[in-house]
């Protein structure tokens, strides 16, 4: 008894010491935004500015109060937003009191297109005269990709650099279904259309083989000539040092090829960048974190009151998924509507970043943005990806803006469903019921479809195709049969997408904005950034209820947060998707 007694006398100590903790993180968090929100901060001149890229890039960073204090937390994921990102660099390179960035890109967590933005923002930061020095123990090839803008790249004598071409991977689950009696049902429009691939096949088609070598390569030629482009080595050493083992090479290979400037212990790099800021050795150099840079207060180009406004509208994620994260039809239509309705704004960009989703979502979302469109300019600025569902929503815009990186186009329609019977069967279990009208209970997952319903599905699907090319060529101002010989689900680069007229101009989300400045006749404009950003209190409630969720399914089920987002796309709201074939990954 006494042990009870003391063990349950632990636990309420524990609960009460863990609810304090909270309270006064809590407390400690909304002081620390309030004292942030009231103060400027000030910088000295030879200042360095220091960047971390260490983390997720999203195309709109986010308020979040644990994020900014703690990084990696219970509660939330450290990341940092594009938007930000080019808007600080632009800063810096008038900011006299900048001379040079100390950028940490290791390993970057995002795609090709959003790498290539903030890459031009850096180089155009290198060309107003100032220096980046960027320096990791470890480059992944997207860290490299990135700091090979700069003007010195360092890694320690037995650091890693990871340089060997670019690949894909998908799983395929047709040999599991099997042993689990499981059955699908598949519906789609488009040779090209390879999402429903992992239900019927154990690897790749031939077509899903060839559209992936054609955007793949495209990608990889357009890396090399950026890093060749930056350092001085051509795109055939690129690619003979990519076939030599990339990273299991010898370290002085890098060096030879001008890959890297040098072989250096992080304390030799900081006394070159005092050297270079005239610090002396004893003294530590003056710098600012991006975070606290945001605070600093740099005249803008131009003075005076600037009325008219260009909105960049986000639009991130899969289209109307379960879950409350991506894009919201009906929440994203609204943002644009109010757009629309805004006589202040003067045009709009769409930034989208998105596979694809609900076939319906999307057509709701294109119709708002074709309404737009006949009142005021409509740019789109398509980010790593902007495919199928997501090209859907872009096609109605007056001009598309690409990165030579992005993935799109995936023109097609496809639905797959469930057969449960086999399975059920085999567990003993049995369904029954009555219906008023003979296709009352379909679509079904608990029996086999009728010939009829099978029909009757594949017609919706193709139904659907038809609408898709439709307004894909009334968008493109061309015919139904150019989509098609484009389309059929094939998924193409930004670069190929130029070619083949899906896509406009190469360039992103600030080559969008200066188009729609231009479409709109404005020489000064200020941007509105919409929807509506969460407060801060919003967006840390917002990750305890992430974090809760994960919890939960990994605690009572066992499953992971991806997992679980995995099972319940197999019960799609919306069965006909204009998705893109996979979740895209590129290393």
């Amino acid at each position: 008894m006494a042990k009870f007694f003391k063990s349950l006398l632990l636990t309420v100590v524990g609960s009460i010491v863990t609810a304090i903790f909270i309270v006064l993180l809590f407390v400690g968090v909304i002081a620390s935004m309030a004292s942030a929100g009231e103060k400027e901060t000030e910088i000295e001149e030879g200042t360095l500015l220091t960047i971390n890229l260490d983390k997720a890039i999203v195309d709109r960073g986010v308020d979040d109060p644990f994020a900014d204090l703690f990084g990696d937390s219970p509660f939330s994921v450290s990341q940092i937003g594009l938007n930000d990102l080019l808007f600080q660099i632009k800063k810096a390179s008038r900011d006299k009191n900048v001379n040079g960035i100390y950028l940490e890109c290791g390993n970057p967590m995002t795609g090709y297109a959003t790498l290539n933005e903030i890459r031009e923002a850096l180089v155009a930061f290198k060309d107003s005269g100032k220096f980046i020095y960027t320096y990791a123990p470890m480059y992944s090839q997207k860290g490299y990709y990135l700091a090979s803008a700069a003007t010195k790249v360092y890694m320690p004598p037995q650091g890693m650099l990871d340089l060997k071409g670019i690949s894909t991977e998908r799983m395929y689950y047709k040999s599991a279904l099997d042993k689990f009696d499981v059955d699908y049902y598949v519906f789609k429009h488009g040779k090209f259309k390879s999402a429903v691939e992992p239900v019927l096949l154990d690897g790749m088609s031939e077509p899903a083989k060839e559209q992936t070598i054609t955007y793949l390569n495209s990608i990889w030629k357009h890396v090399k000539a950026g890093i060749s482009a930056s350092r001085g080595i051509t795109p055939e050493e690129i690619n003979a040092i990519a076939d030599n083992g990339g990273m299991f090479s010898e370290n002085e290979v890098f060096v030879k090829a001008n890959i890297i400037d040098g072989l250096k212990y992080k304390d030799e790099v900081l006394l070159e960048l005092k050297e270079l800021t005239e610090t002396d050795e004893d003294d530590d150099i003056e710098q600012v974190n991006f975070a606290d840079y945001k605070s600093v207060y740099v005249p803008r180009e131009t003075k005076g009151l600037i009325k008219d406004k260009i909105a960049v509208i986000y639009a991130e994620g899969a289209i109307d998924d379960l879950g409350d994260e991506g894009i919201k039809s009906e929440k994203l239509s609204k943002t644009i509507r109010e757009a629309r309705e805004d006589e202040g704004i003067k045009a709009v960009v769409l930034r989208i970043n998105s596979p694809g989703g609900s076939a319906a979502g999307s057509d709701i979302i294109w119709r708002e943005v074709k309404l737009c469109k006949e009142v005021k300019p409509v740019i789109v600025s398509m980010g790593d990806v902007a495919a199928s569902g997501g090209y859907y929503i872009a096609c109605e815009a007056d001009t598309i803006v690409a990165s030579p990186v992005t993935i799109t186009g995936s023109i097609g329609i496809f639905a797959r469903i469930p057969n449960l019977k086999r399975l059920t069967k085999k567990w003993g279990i049995s369904f029954d019921g009555v219906k008023t009208n003979k296709y009352a209970d379909f679509p079904t997952v608990t029996r086999e479809f009728t010939s009829g319903e099978k029909a009757m599905m594949q017609n919706y699907v193709e139904r659907g195709y038809e609408v898709f090319t439709g307004v894909c060529a009334d968008g493109r101002n061309t015919t139904k049969d150019a989509i098609k010989e484009v389309g059929e689900g094939r998924v193409w680069s930004g670069e190929n997408a130029v070619d083949k007229k899906l896509v406009d101009v190469m360039g992103g989300l600030n080559r969008a904005i200066e188009i729609a400045k231009e479409k709109a006749g404005l020489e000064l404009c200020r941007i509105k950034e919409m929807p509506e950003k969460l407060s801060p209190i919003e967006e840390m409630f917002k990750g305890m209820k992430s974090e809760a969720n994960a919890f939960m399914s990994q605690s009572l089920f066992g499953l992971s947060i991806e997992q679980v987002k995995l099972l319940e796309g197999l019960k799609e709201a919306d069965p006909m998707q204009a998705r893109l074939p996979y979740e895209l990954e590129l290393n």
